[in-house]
């Protein structure tokens, strides 16, 4: 069976909702909602295959846009490679050029609209933002917490709590406090053993490689409207967090890194073709930063994970 390429896009307004269309009832999938796009004609490029389809099927001209995921998805009776792209800018006023329903919908509203099952990953990589700061482990609680304060009052909106020396009652104290500051202002993830899942009801989990090969036959621990997280290294541990059906994961380490210098690094490269081989949002982490971000976008990436990087410098 050929796999079908299709150009798709996550078209973000200057409020940042995203438009999305539902689908004819006549269509394959039919009824279900959809980011905009179409086939990629034989011969043609991706940019240019999402600029036709998107002045056809919307009336609109891109005039910014990113790589954002790929997925490849198969059906019972078809194949897709979903080649997605962020539209940050176009002119024109969207409209359903073929009578298509459209809404601007806000990222957490998103899973409340039932999408094909190869979107899933979209509405993840769509929700999720560019940067994912993981917390330094050697500070004391008040700097780690006003840490935290700052980083969220500079925009950032994805952050781990890490546990560099097990998982003590003094973590346990700390991630009350941390989910407090991050209320209603970024997605919190901590890390420790699963029994603390229920004391902690609005953080995502983030698993470490050795709880995801411990875990992962048993699949999703809890249910999707939570974050799922895994740290993967290799081919090996993307394939169980893909089993396990995580939302996310973080990719190390790409360059050699003063956290971990006796990890062999994957390099650009070799991140490149892990990455397009997995269906999920993926941050890279180790020896990245905001000044690697475009480049981890090329590669196929969320974007980037980091702890030095993005942690908030001294007043």
């Amino acid at each position: 069976m050929k796999r079908v390429h299709v150009a798709a896009a996550v078209i973000r307004g200057v409020d940042g909702r995203i438009l999305i269309a539902r689908r004819a009832d006549s269509q394959h999938q039919g009824g279900l909602w959809e980011f905009p796009g179409g086939k990629v004609e034989p011969g043609e490029g991706v940019e240019a295959a999402l600029a036709r389809e998107l002045q056809e099927e919307l009336n609109i001209v891109v005039t910014q846009a990113r790589p954002l995921i790929k997925i490849q998805h198969d059906y019972p009776d078809k194949q897709v490679l979903l080649d997605v792209w962020e539209v940050s800018a176009f002119t024109g006023e969207p409209h359903g050029v073929e009578g298509q329903p459209l809404a601007w919908v806000a990222n957490r509203e998103l899973p409340n609209y039932e999408f094909p099952a190869a979107n899933q990953p979209i509405v993840a990589a769509a929700r999720l933002p560019g940067e994912y700061l993981i917390t330094p482990g050697e500070l004391e609680t008040p700097q780690l917490l006003r840490g935290i304060q700052k980083a969220i009052a500079g925009g950032i909106k994805l952050i781990q709590l890490r546990a560099p020396n097990g998982y003590d009652p003094q973590y346990r104290d700390l991630a009350v406090d941390a989910v407090g500051l991050c209320a209603g202002k970024a997605q919190l993830m901590l890390k420790g053993p699963l029994e603390w899942l229920g004391d902690f009801p609005a953080a995502g989990w983030h698993l470490t490689s050795a709880q995801l090969r411990k875990l992962a036959a048993n699949g999703r621990p809890f249910p999707k409207e939570r974050w799922l997280a895994a740290s993967c290294h290799n081919a090996e541990e993307l394939s169980l967090a893909e089993q396990m059906g995580v939302d996310f994961v973080t990719l190390s380490p790409v360059k050699r890194t003063q956290t971990h210098p006796e990890a062999q690094p994957l390099g650009w490269e070799q991140a490149q073709q892990l990455i397009a081989g997995f269906s999920k949002p993926v941050y890279l982490l180790g020896g990245v930063g905001p000044a690697e971000q475009q480049q981890a976008w090329q590669s196929g990436a969320q974007g980037v994970a980091g702890i030095r990087a993005f942690w908030p410098g001294k007043d």
